[in-house]
């Protein structure tokens, strides 16, 4: 993928040019955001899908869709709604890269400012669904979301996915069920990975699907917990959907890779610039707290058992920030970074809720109200270790790396 920014100065350095970008989304969530923590928080979810609101079904708060609509438009204006798919679709043009930069400013503040959720399959489609599909949901007139977890096919899809898609006419026929899949009441329409070919299953014989979330033969049913209120995740049934033969995405039976990649950049890789904005935004907030917050006499800033405690904290953001960098960068340098993608993940799932764990402790029981978005961290964090894959899937594909590439994967 070609990107619009060159190679750094020095070693362990961001380009000139993210440095830039980097400032720029941060001046932003400074001045948008931020300011909107205190009203998001004091109100109860609304309970109504709210499209352009990326934490519509949060369960700590809401905004009203005007808030949204003016953030929507604030990150439109500022060039980071999309600032990382290729300028040839409407997009930054700053890779993987700095779409995690962005991500990273974007993620200290609770109020996330809304970004197109344009995935990454739809640019492996044909001129005419990039057409219909891509460019429209670059621009937010169009949105997706990702199915393919099953109730008895979350870690292990490529073996156990139940969903089938068998040829009718001119189109298919979709049978099955998904789970916990998320943003499906505000989609417009539905990523389905189904199996077309039993034998082959994930070696040829899975497919990905464009589906109409107003397709007949589909329900859907909301899933409850403690990170989102009903509306958010939810049980998707498939009862004979037709689906035209024009809405295979890429070739019959090659969709499960078009899936890994959607898991690898899109899911796994943001893990990290989750963990390193919500760490960024609480050691900030710990930090000033422990100065001015004084026990027996003295600051607690001045306690070895504080200053320990955010060191470890410190040390953790900046481990999950360089294999964040190195994953993003070596993607849009075209090489292959599963085993990455789960160690980004791995670490901003189990580092980033560990240190978010020291941080509360550090508030005390300020941190456990909600005068501050440390609970919700906390939350976020704690699934990292699961949603998308849980910590021993990464482990696996960890593991894969190290026996079948050898000592190049550690060497470099």
């Amino acid at each position: 993928m070609a990107v619009k920014y060159s190679a750094p100065t020095a070693p362990f350095a961001l380009p000139p040019e993210l440095i830039e970008l980097k400032e720029h989304a941060k001046n932003i969530v400074e001045r948008e955001c931020i300011p909107l923590e205190a009203k998001f928080l004091s109100n109860k979810w609304l309970g109504e899908g709210v499209k352009d609101g990326a934490t519509e079904g949060q369960v700590d708060g809401s905004l009203p869709a005007e808030d949204w609509a003016h953030l929507k438009k604030v990150s439109q204006d500022a060039g980071l709604y999309a600032i990382g798919l290729p300028e040839e679709y409407g997009g930054g043009g700053y890779g993987a890269l700095g779409e995690v930069v962005v991500a990273e400013q974007l993620n200290r503040s609770v109020v996330k400012l809304p970004r197109s959720n344009a995935m990454l399959p739809l640019m492996r489609g044909t001129d005419a669904q990039k057409e219909e599909f891509l460019l429209p949901s670059i621009r937010g007139e169009k949105r997706f979301c990702f199915a393919q977890s099953e109730p008895g096919a979350g870690s292990d899809p490529g073996n156990s996915m139940r969903t089938t898609a068998k040829p009718d006419g001119d189109g298919w026929r979709i049978n099955g069920e998904k789970m916990w899949i998320s943003g499906v009441e505000a989609a417009d329409y539905l990523l389905v990975l189904a199996v077309t070919d039993p034998e082959k299953r994930q070696r040829g014989g899975m497919t990905m699907f464009i589906v109409d979330r107003n397709a007949e033969g589909i329900s859907t049913s909301p899933i409850e917990t403690w990170l989102v209120r009903k509306g958010h995740q939810h049980h998707v049934w498939f009862d004979d959907v037709y689906v035209p033969a024009g809405r295979v995405l890429g070739e019959v039976g090659y969709g499960f890779g078009l899936g890994q990649e959607w898991l690898a950049i899109q899911d796994r890789l943001t893990r990290g610039s989750l963990a390193c904005g919500r760490l960024a935004r609480g050691l900030e907030i710990a930090t000033e707290w422990a100065k001015s917050r004084e026990t027996f006499g003295a600051p607690l800033s001045e306690r070895q058992a504080i200053q320990w405690m955010l060191v470890d904290v410190f040390m953790d953001l900046k481990s999950i920030r360089a294999i964040s960098y190195e994953t993003a960068a070596r993607y849009d340098a075209g090489e292959e970074v599963r085993h990455l993608a789960a160690m980004t993940k791995f670490m901003g799932g189990n580092w980033g809720h560990r240190s978010m764990d020291k941080i509360m402790q550090v508030l005390g029981g300020i941190g456990e109200t909600l005068e501050t978005p440390i609970s919700t961290f906390y939350r976020e964090l704690r699934h990292g270790r699961i949603g998308g894959g849980t910590d021993e899937i990464q482990r696996i594909l960890m593991a894969r790396a190290l026996f079948k590439q050898g000592k190049s994967v550690w060497e470099a």
